[in-house]
């Protein structure tokens, strides 16, 4: 499968080209928004190409073009305020999605959060407007003609991955090794059990593979 990862660059990204990279299914294809940043890529021999999320769907488009799948885990940044969270977190995301569509990517795989789709659960939180963000991001891709899948993480860790997940519809808080989190978005690009849902991941006592497929 030829893959596009939108957000290569990012702490998720760079461990989803690595495995990607790395693995005898797929292909990959880096869109990142910097010119030092392809070639970065490129000498680690990822095929790069330049996109913004603020700009067309059609340069994302053209960036998806010959992809069979789009990752989207690109996101907006912590020391960035709502203005951006919208621009990036909704409207990218969405963008990204008609561009999929256009470019003729059917898989379509989106990094969201813990509980995006249960407003209950962050009513009072304090990055509230990503939240929304995330939800009505995700409300979209469910909409669309796209072969999605949701991820929602709980908190993200630098820490090595240790192949060990819990997923669920609805799990409790707790956190996750972003390592792993790439892990189980890898292994859900070909796993059927995966597809048209979304789900709640975090660490956990099942291997990636096996959870996977249960769910």
């Amino acid at each position: 499968m030829k893959v596009l990862v939108i957000g290569a660059n990012g702490q998720i990204g760079k461990h989803l080209v690595r495995l990607l990279q790395d693995s005898d299914e797929h292909t990959v294809k880096a869109m990142v928004r910097k010119k030092e940043q392809i070639d970065t890529m490129k000498n680690i021999g990822v095929d790069a190409v330049l996109g913004n999320l603020e700009g067309s769907v059609e340069e994302i488009a053209e960036a998806a073009k010959g992809s069979d799948a789009v990752i989207f885990t690109a996101g907006s940044g912590a020391s960035t305020g709502p203005d951006k969270t919208l621009l990036i977190d909704l409207d990218g995301a969405v963008k990204s999605m008609e561009a999929a569509e256009k470019a003729g990517a059917d898989r379509f795989v989106i990094v969201s959060a813990f509980q995006s789709h249960n407003r209950e659960s962050w009513e009072d939180s304090p990055i509230r407007p990503y939240m929304v963000a995330k939800h009505y991001a995700d409300k979209i891709l469910e909409t669309s003609s796209l072969n999605y899948t949701i991820v929602r993480p709980g908190g993200l860790l630098n820490e090595p991955g240790t192949d060990k997940v819990s997923i669920a519809e609805n799990l409790e808080r707790g956190s996750i090794p972003r390592e792993d989190v790439a892990k189980v978005i890898v292994a859900s690009l070909n796993e059927e059990s995966t597809y048209r849902k979304g789900f709640d991941l975090m660490s956990g006592e099942t291997s990636v593979a096996d959870a996977v497929k249960k769910i």
